[in-house]
């Protein structure tokens, strides 16, 4: 039950989890939120479509899914590296978000008069081997961490909803660089979470269907797939979660709520792990992938400031989806993504080849100079 509901769980938590690092300092500016609305459409939609198009027809994970779909496709062995970068990212989001509990639970303890003099780099990279020993478990972590994460924005709703004033402000390629990472690491798009989840979810309905002797469920699992089915709720929660952590990106916890946040928050990295760890195990076995995978967790968690980490997950998980993007429209053959997609009808299926051609390489390439002029500005 919760490897199927494994996509959902993520569509729900990932807005919650980041959604603070890339809204504006003002969340009251309209124009943001619809720069942000016009890239759910238009980038992160399309990447969700090309993520499960190519977990159908690969019928494995990111790792080694890209490996049989450039033989198909008798394209370079280079298009392998985005299971590495989308790996290197759900590294780098648990990373980010460790480093900022590790802050976090300091201020918690603070506020209850606890002192607390651990350096902030050891904290963090304690919590990195205790989210790695919970990573065991699986997508188990999941729906705790969700839990207390919500456990832990109620307590703060006690106190008050934040104050909004809203108003339009000048458009910028800066605020649409911020919304178009904003669409992406709230979805998820270019670190093939929902390719992997889809992988499970599917895998254990055929796995079902062999000890049954049902022709209708054989069918059921293994034939009649419509992309949109699987897409569009994934595409809908996430939506909804965003629009919930943009209202309450300014909220104030109270220390139990932010203690509850935090343990939310470290369960949630503890999946990311797990799905890390899942595909370098394809290249080095389990011991290796567990000691790589807690190496650069701690390495990034520790030793680099949460500045260079946002900037990091920017420039990675944008590089990630932009090969993802151009495989998936430019290297795939017509015929296979077709199959895959399964519109139920042939101009929603040359609207998306569109966007994924075009529309979303090009938004990507601009939300990058927008952070660019940003960084340097």
């Amino acid at each position: 039950m919760i490897v199927r509901s494994t996509s959902y769980l993520m569509a729900a938590i990932l807005p919650l989890l980041l959604f603070h690092w890339f809204a504006p300092a003002d969340i009251g500016q309209i124009d943001f939120w619809l720069l942000w609305l016009v890239a759910m459409i238009v980038v992160a939609l399309p990447m969700i479509f090309a993520e499960i198009a190519l977990a159908y027809r690969s019928g494995q994970t990111p790792s080694s899914g890209m490996q049989i779909l450039t033989r198909e496709a008798d394209a370079s062995v280079l298009w392998r590296s985005f299971s590495w970068l989308a790996a290197l990212v759900a590294m780098l989001i648990a990373a980010l978000a460790v480093s900022d509990a590790s802050s976090g639970l300091q201020l918690a303890l603070g506020d209850w008069g606890v002192a607390f003099s651990v350096p902030t780099f050891a904290l963090s990279a304690g919590l990195m081997v205790i989210a790695l020993m919970l990573s065991l478990l699986g997508a188990g972590t999941l729906p705790v961490g969700l839990i207390l994460m919500i456990i832990g924005l109620a307590l703060g709703l006690l106190g008050g909803l934040p104050h909004w004033q809203f108003a339009m402000t000048e458009v910028s390629l800066a605020e649409w660089g911020r919304a178009v990472a904003l669409a992406l690491v709230s979805v998820g798009a270019g670190t093939g979470i929902y390719w992997f989840a889809y992988y499970a979810t599917f895998n254990r309905s055929i796995e079902a269907t062999h000890h049954s002797d049902s022709p209708a469920q054989s069918r059921s699992a293994a034939g009649l797939h419509r992309s949109s089915k699987q897409v569009l709720p994934i595409w809908g929660l996430q939506l909804i979660a965003g629009l919930a952590a943009l209202l309450l990106s300014g909220l104030s916890l109270p220390p139990l709520g932010k203690l509850f946040y935090l343990i939310g928050v470290l369960c949630v990295s503890a999946y990311l792990l797990y799905y890390a760890g899942e595909q370098v195990k394809v290249k080095f076995g389990l011991v290796m992938s567990l000691v790589l995978v807690l190496a650069l967790s701690i390495l990034m968690a520790a030793l680099l400031p949460t500045a260079w980490l946002v900037i990091l997950l920017v420039i990675i998980s944008s590089v990630a989806a932009l090969l993802l993007s151009v495989f998936a429209g430019w290297q795939m053959k017509i015929s296979h993504l077709r199959k895959s997609l399964n519109f139920s009808n042939e101009a929603f299926y040359n609207l998306w080849r569109v966007a994924i051609r075009i529309a979303v390489p090009l938004a990507m390439i601009l939300a990058l100079v927008g952070w660019i002029s940003e960084w340097l500005g």
